[in-house]
């Protein structure tokens, strides 16, 4: 059996000892713990451990490493004669390091849905602001840039917008019912257009001759009257010209569910066009975090074959719609193709509250409480208090305020810079607490794709 040895600080041992003693089993593997002289794992460095190493029974196959540790691994590899690795920031997430995943499996990523990015009121925009704007969605995962176009008067600029946009490397859209518009963007390297029906189908006609690889949506004259659609269809298909079909989705309380079910109905009366969704009368237009939306008409677009979307990031609560659709687009095409449950796939779309909370529980809170020796406070928050412990005080409770103050009271001596972290720490705690998360003292709260990385203030102090 594989023998790994797993390398530690005094605090940590009783949490390591009882994940290894229910994951060794599991995972097929033989677990031997090294507790080094020090209480804080997290401030181990490499060329410390080597120095600090017990007389080791080996030989072991592999060395776990606290996921903080700074330094090169060679050191601790030649001291102990095995590979060494760096193991997860946090010792609960060693059943997913060593196999039990909650997260994309091998071969994840795969898509075939296309993402289109308007640039909203371009003609409104200097050609600075669209070219940032357009390497932002690209960036996000976009796959075309659409130019929003007003209406009313013509914008006389929009050839000069495509070929920049163009020279840049981006693939362009055109969304006007302007013709002259049209026709300016087509002539600078547009391949789509949105979008036609019965009052204009007919400008196909040239712009397919001029231009033989433009490609046209084909929308209704209005949302509910798919027979118009399939007339402008039947127009399309006489010119010639490449096309797809985009019945309109409608906001909630304006025939949302009855949108759904004309793209239902396209489905079945076209079973083999290409279709668009417009995913902003959705993400835009309705009071929720644009993130489970996105998700959600992913899902609906991969089972119905719609292979293509229109989004765009205007309203604050949709400002990463498109990496947001980038990410669901490739968690709903692994869901539909290897017929699983979209779940546990793509951590980085849990966004708000975390797959998983962990606890330490009130009896491992306590136990270090007793163990710790010296001044430095250790914080936790679970089962809704704040936990903040050193070698004289154990303090928990659920206001941050009435916490602070007794802890000036215990330590008269705290400095003006650490009273500033522990409200810091305590910040994080308290949203932690607030929205279902796991907080882990000097380290970011996770918010999926959205998380920042922090600089531990450990980093500082860390022995060598």
């Amino acid at each position: 059996m594989t023998r790994i040895l797993f390398i530690t600080g005094k605090l940590a041992e009783p949490a390591l000892r009882r994940v290894l003693e229910e994951l060794a089993p599991k995972a097929g593997f033989e677990a031997h713990v090294a507790v080094l002289p020090i209480t804080v794992a997290a401030l181990m460095t490499t060329p410390w451990i080597a120095r600090h190493l017990p007389p080791l029974p080996k030989p072991f196959d592999r060395v776990v490493l606290p996921g903080f540790c700074r330094g090169e691994v060679d050191e601790v590899a030649q001291a102990v004669g095995a590979p060494v690795v760096r193991g997860p920031v946090d010792l609960r997430d060693l059943p997913e390091f060593f196999g039990s995943r909650s997260g994309p499996p091998p071969g994840y990523g795969a898509f075939d849905i296309e993402i289109v990015a308007e640039i909203n009121h371009a003609p409104t925009k200097p050609l600075a602001t669209i070219l940032r704007e357009a390497e932002h969605y690209r960036t996000s995962g976009a796959d075309v840039i659409d130019l929003g176009c007003d209406p009313g008067a013509t914008w006389t600029a929009v050839g000069t917008a495509v070929r920049a946009l163009r020279n840049e490397g981006f693939r362009v859209s055109i969304d006007s019912f302007n013709p002259q518009e049209v026709d300016a963007a087509l002539a600078a390297g547009a391949e789509l257009v949105l979008s036609v029906n019965s009052a204009n189908v007919e400008s196909a006609r040239q712009w397919h001759a001029h231009y033989p690889d433009v490609e046209v949506v084909a929308i209704p004259d209005t949302p509910t009257n798919l027979d118009s659609l399939a007339r402008t269809v039947e127009r399309l298909q006489d010119i010639g010209i490449r096309y797809r079909l985009d019945p309109i989705l409608e906001p909630i309380g304006f025939g949302f569910a009855a949108s759904l079910g004309r793209y239902i109905a396209t489905r079945q009366r076209f079973p083999d066009a290409e279709m668009l969704m417009g995913v902003g009368n959705l993400t835009e237009l309705t009071d929720a975090d644009s993130a489970g939306i996105n998700v959600l008409l992913a899902g609906f677009c991969q089972e119905l074959g719609i292979r293509s979307i229109l989004t765009t990031e205007v309203i604050n609560w949709a400002r990463s719609a498109v990496r947001e659709f980038d990410l669901a687009r490739r968690l709903v095409h692994y869901a539909v193709r290897n017929k699983v449950l979209p779940k546990r796939l793509e951590p980085n779309l849990v966004l708000l509250r975390d797959p998983k909370v962990y606890e330490q529980g009130e009896e491992t809170l306590r136990d270090l409480a007793q163990r710790i020796t010296d001044r430095n406070y250790r914080i936790f928050a679970e089962r809704g208090e704040i936990h903040i412990l050193n070698g004289s005080l154990y303090l928990h409770g659920t206001d941050p305020f009435a916490l602070f103050a007794q802890l000036a009271a215990a330590d008269p001596k705290l400095d003006p810079s650490h009273a500033f972290y522990l409200g810091y720490e305590f910040a994080k705690a308290v949203t932690a607490l607030t929205l279902g998360k796991n907080y882990t003292q000097d380290q970011a709260l996770r918010w999926g794709f959205l998380t920042v990385a922090e600089t531990s203030h450990r980093n500082a102090t860390r022995p060598e």
